[in-house]
């Protein structure tokens, strides 16, 4: 490590590797069969499974990748290290799940316009296997994500949970065609595929993008909290706050605070410090204490110092109490 961070700015994420090496390996082979088995049935709702099972298997790459980056320390350049590239492998994962969801919806409607014969003995089989592994799938991602929070665990969970929709669909499709011989039911499942798999696209690109964009995280109130720090004894005014996540689970926090020039400021960062860790669980904070008579900020400290001054003199003016004779 260059220098002397308090952080490791990493993250030892051995339940996620475990878990996603285990998806990774059963997604690969049952795409592998997936598809064979959807070209041979001539199965649009296999085949859109399928498609959805490939972005899976890229999907499941990028976030092996983001673990093993996540491990690297910082240096000169990388000061966070490599945290940040789990939320660009969680974006391009969304993208890849919008993308997909529109090639079912085009293929689809093609689907409705010219229907086709599909093999109902071989689709039910392919589907039912596809069911068997994207539940065990989804239990082991599940259990994943209750003991280590991941956005890359999270995404490929939505797509697992996206797998498993599908598998039923696909079953409730064929037995459809088998007594109905109603053809259009293949298609209709793959939109349906196509619109699940397009809304867990869409959370996962809203959420990676908000981390992206430096947003306050859904779970924090900066308002809120900037009055709990007001309530920190010698702190008068909290000003150029930033809340931002590098990654799921990791925050940093700015901010500077005017306090009186008579009073130590070590101490008021160490209460300040510490009211973050023990309300909000925030241990990586950089806070600036500030006279507003040295380190004005323009027209705020203009004001912040008027309004000391009014204060100062409305208590002054204040009218004695009239003692009882």
């Amino acid at each position: 490590m260059y220098d002397y961070h308090h952080l490791k700015h990493v993250k030892e994420q051995e339940t996620s590797k475990r878990s996603l090496w285990v998806t990774l390996i059963l997604t690969f082979f049952f795409t592998v069969v997936e598809i064979i088995g959807g070209l041979l049935s001539n199965s649009l709702a296999l085949l859109s499974d399928s498609a959805h099972m490939i972005s899976d298997v890229i999907a499941l790459g990028l976030s092996m990748a983001a673990i093993y980056l996540a491990r690297r320390p910082p240096n000169a350049r990388y000061t966070f290290g490599y945290l940040r590239f789990e939320i660009i492998a969680s974006f391009l994962n969304g993208l890849a799940l919008g993308i997909i969801a529109i090639g079912i919806f085009v293929e689809g409607v093609k689907r409705f316009i010219h229907p086709e014969v599909v093999d109902f003995p071989l689709m039910l089989t392919i589907a039912s296997i596809g069911l068997i592994v994207n539940v065990t799938l989804t239990i082991v991602l599940s259990r994943s994500m209750k003991e280590e929070e991941n956005l890359n665990v999270q995404s490929a969970l939505w797509h697992f949970i996206g797998d498993l929709l599908s598998s039923i669909g696909v079953i409730i499709s064929a037995v459809i065609i088998y007594f109905t011989g109603w053809l259009l039911i293949d298609p209709l499942i793959s939109i349906v595929i196509g619109g699940i798999i397009f809304i867990g696209g869409f959370r996962i690109i809203r959420e990676s993008y908000m981390i992206l964009m430096e947003s306050v995280p859904g779970k924090f109130d900066l308002d809120e909290m900037r009055a709990s720090l007001l309530k920190v004894e010698g702190v008068q005014d909290v000003h150029e706050m930033h809340l931002w996540a590098i990654s799921t689970d990791h925050y940093s926090l700015t901010a500077h605070i005017f306090m009186p020039a008579d009073m130590q400021p070590f101490c008021v960062i160490l209460a300040v410090n510490e009211l973050l860790r023990d309300k909000y669980g925030i241990t990586h904070s950089t806070i600036q204490t500030e006279h507003a008579t040295i380190h004005p900020h323009g027209e705020y400290g203009r004001q912040f110092l008027q309004q000391q001054r009014d204060e100062r003199n409305g208590q002054r003016h204040e009218p004695a109490p009239q003692s009882e004779s």
